[in-house]
This record gives C-alpha cells, sequence and structure tokens, in this order.
C-alpha cells in the first residue's frame, strides 16, 4: 500500500505542473493538451473499435516478437555462452549488428518484407533479442561450476543438466532481459507502424490522427496507452521474477 502511494505521488507530482502549465495559458493547449483532457480521451479510446483494432494489432505483434526473441535470445545465448570459440568467432559480427539503428532499417525492411506485420515484427524481435542474448550468454559465464560439478557427480543427463540445473540457474538473469527487450519492442514497434505507413497498429492510428485532425489530446492519449500498456507488462514480469525466481531488481520496478 506505501509503495503503491509513493508511486501515485511521484506521477501526480509529474502531472500537476503539466496541467497548470496548459491551464494558465504558459503552454498552448492545443498544442501541449492538459493531461485531464488527455486522461479523458483515454478513456473514450478505449471504447473506440476503431482505436481496439489497432490496439489489439500492435499487443498481438508485441507478444510474438517478446515469444521470437526470447526463443532466439535464450538459445543463442546458451549457445554461444558454452562454445567459447564460437563465441569469439561471432563477437565482431555480433558487435556490429547490435548497436545498428532499427529505424534506419525500416526501408530496407518494407521493400523486402512490405508493410504488414511481418516487417515490424523482424525489426521489433532483431533490436529485443540483444538484451536477452548477452544476459543469458553472461549469466551463463558466471553460473556456479560447483552446482554443475554436483549434478554430474550424481550422473545427471545432460538434458536434465540443462532443464533442471542450469536454466533456473540463470532465469532471473534472462528475464531481466526480457523486461528490457519489452519495452525495447513496443517502442521499434509503435515506430515502425508510425514511419512505415502500416494499414493497421497504434503508431497507424496516432499519425493519422495527429496528420489529418491535429488532435493533439488525441495523439498523446494514443501513446499514452503504449506507455500504460508497457509500465503493466513490466510490472506483471517484475512480479512473476519475485514470485517465482526468489529475487527482483533491487529498487523495485525499473
Amino acid at each position: 500500500m506505501r509503495t503503491a502511494a509513493r508511486r501515485l505521488a511521484g506521477l501526480a507530482a509529474f502531472l500537476a505542473p503539466w496541467e497548470a502549465a496548459a491551464r494558465s495559458g504558459l503552454v498552448d493547449p492545443v498544442v501541449l493538451p492538459p493531461p485531464s483532457l488527455v486522461l479523458a480521451r483515454l478513456a473514450g479510446l478505449l471504447t473506440d473499435a476503431e482505436f481496439l483494432r489497432d490496439a489489439a494489432a500492435t499487443l498481438l505483434a508485441w507478444l510474438i516478437t517478446l515469444l521470437l526473441a526470447a526463443g532466439i535470445g535464450i538459445a543463442a545465448g546458451l549457445l554461444l555462452g558454452s562454445v567459447r570459440p564460437l563465441r569469439l568467432a561471432t563477437a565482431p559480427i555480433i558487435e556490429f549488428l547490435r548497436p545498428l539503428p532499427t529505424v534506419a532499417l525500416i526501408p530496407l525492411a518494407v521493400l523486402v518484407l512490405g508493410s504488414g506485420a511481418q516487417a515490424k515484427i523482424t525489426l521489433a524481435t532483431f533490436a529485443s533479442v540483444w538484451p536477452i542474448l548477452f544476459n543469458t550468454m553472461y549469466a551463463l559465464g558466471e553460473f556456479d561450476r560447483g552446482l554443475l560439478d554436483t549434478a554430474r557427480v550424481f550422473r545427471t543427463p545432460r538434458t536434465r543438466l540443462v532443464g533442471a540445473v542450469i536454466l533456473p540457474g540463470i532465469a532471473p538473469f534472462v528475464l531481466t532481459g526480457i523486461r528490457l527487450s519489452a519495452g525495447i519492442g513496443l517502442i521499434v514497434l509503435v515506430s515502425t507502424e508510425f514511419l512505415a505507413g502500416s494499414d493497421v497498429g497504434v503508431g497507424r492510428f496516432v499519425y493519422h490522427r495527429g496528420s489529418t485532425s491535429l488532435s493533439m489530446d488525441v495523439v498523446l492519449a494514443g501513446t499514452a496507452f503504449v506507455g500504460l500498456a508497457g509500465y503493466l507488462v513490466n510490472l506483471a514480469l517484475l512480479a512473476a521474477q519475485r514470485r517465482w525466481l526468489g529475487w527482483a531488481a533491487t529498487g523495485g520496478a525499473v
């Protein structure tokens, strides 16, 4: 209860100056509407059939992105963390690909895959896989070898060794990588919908409302929905980490 109160107080401290500036005329309310109006518009969007269709498309693409990024990142992290020659051989390629700006790859993805779901999911997966891969790889590098030696003494089969010893030991680090990747994936998805002219998605909705009707309150309401979705998913993953993996990030949700 105390944690929730502190979070609400922090949110109020952020919104109150914004509300006061918009209501007093310090900023143009047409350009930057007050948060009370934005929240009202957000509530209205949750009953708007067009927006709900766009939101469902974005959230479904987000789920697919996370599943793909987790599958690729965990598998690659386990492989690279276990086979040192392979890790050294692929390091230059990974370090070249990892910092590439995903937004700059949008034209290439649209040219090859079109402007549909395939392009945005591919780009979002590409951007999201790195935190999971690196967290898995380095967690495996820091794994307690004593646990492995004990399991081998009891002649534990290799498949069971991975499933019952290694994966539970590195799971907190992997889930932290997934939490980071969730935010990155959502950003890339909405950005691609916005810039690539997608037929459906929150990014398309925001672009259409901003470019045709200049309804900044609706634009900010759509943006707030994305932030709220990301926040709730992060809270859910953090709760899972605390409940099933025994520890959470210091300081609560980040």
